[in-house]
């Protein structure tokens, strides 16, 4: 896709982290941007700020776990702008424990957002990248989606979920629709408040029971936190998402390190082994 201006993207979760840093990137290339989050407050602030810079946006309170939601973000979207060409499925929550202890509402709520969210998303926006004549699609997945870790289980099986979701579309677009292209992003660690993710929790699913957390599982939090919070600024991300749907390009990491713990993964699969942990620290 090489022609951005005057075309419209949708992104969800777009009040915070990567999904405001997508916003402000496909602005800067002319784009009308439609902004989804839960966070009306942040909502709002973030259309203010690209208003600010000169772009064309709406934004509406949106959940991405609701079907229903988010076919009427797409007809509000349609109603304003008259198409979509880009949408981006990046709404995301973080979960997670010690498998046989996470509540069942743990479950519901990180698949709800993180798989239902992107499956509503396509199902919803698909048709109508199609009605406009061609765009692409963008999957904001994870590294969890590539290697697996102990102690986040909901996240990964959400991501995991993105990740094979996102190859399916991609071979069923090539196939029937040559003009829409897809990518899945599987950024490693990013400076954002998925770690904060429990303020946007419904109040209907919240765990059933409070649980102290082990001081295992407490050390473990605290490592996640600091590697989140010292992560790579979600502009750069951004910046390789939009290359990616520039150049119509379908995987996007962000670092070699990551790159590597999946090229061993794989290979330990092949191999026959039994699997290893090896989670980068950082994007290099």
């Amino acid at each position: 896709m090489d022609d951005f201006e005057g075309k419209t993207v949708v992104v969800t979760g777009g009040a915070s982290g990567i999904g405001r840093a997508l916003a402000q990137r496909f602005g800067r290339a002319g784009m009308k941007v439609v902004l989804a989050d839960i966070e009306a407050e942040a909502l709002d602030k973030v259309v203010a700020e690209l208003e600010s810079d000169g772009v064309d946006t709406l934004g509406r309170v949106t959940d991405v776990a609701d079907a229903d939601d988010v076919e009427g973000l797409a007809l509000d979207a349609m109603d304003h702008f008259g198409a979509v060409h880009v949408v981006c499925n990046n709404a995301g929550v973080a979960g997670g424990g010690r498998l046989w202890e996470i509540p069942l509402n743990e479950w519901k709520w990180v698949l709800g957002v993180n798989l239902w969210g992107v499956i509503h998303g396509v199902r919803s926006f698909v048709p109508r990248i199609i009605e406009a004549g061609g765009g692409h699609v963008v999957n904001v997945a994870s590294m969890a989606g590539m290697v697996s870790a102990p102690g986040m289980s909901p996240y990964n099986v959400s991501k995991f979920g993105v990740v094979t979701l996102s190859e399916a579309l991609f071979f069923e677009l090539a196939m029937t629709q040559p003009g829409i292209g897809v990518s899945v992003v599987c950024p490693g660690w990013v400076n954002t408040r998925i770690h904060e993710a429990d303020r946007n929790r419904p109040a209907e699913l919240a765990p059933e029971e409070e649980r102290r957390l082990t001081p295992d599982e407490e050390m473990l939090r605290g490592m996640i936190e600091q590697l989140i919070t010292s992560g790579i600024d979600p502009a750069e991300v951004a910046g390789l998402v939009f290359d990616a749907v520039r150049d119509n390009r379908f995987y996007v990491f962000t670092g070699e390190s990551w790159i590597e713990a999946a090229r061993q993964r794989f290979g330990r699969i092949v191999a026959g082994e039994n699997p290893q942990m090896a989670i980068p620290t950082a994007d290099d």
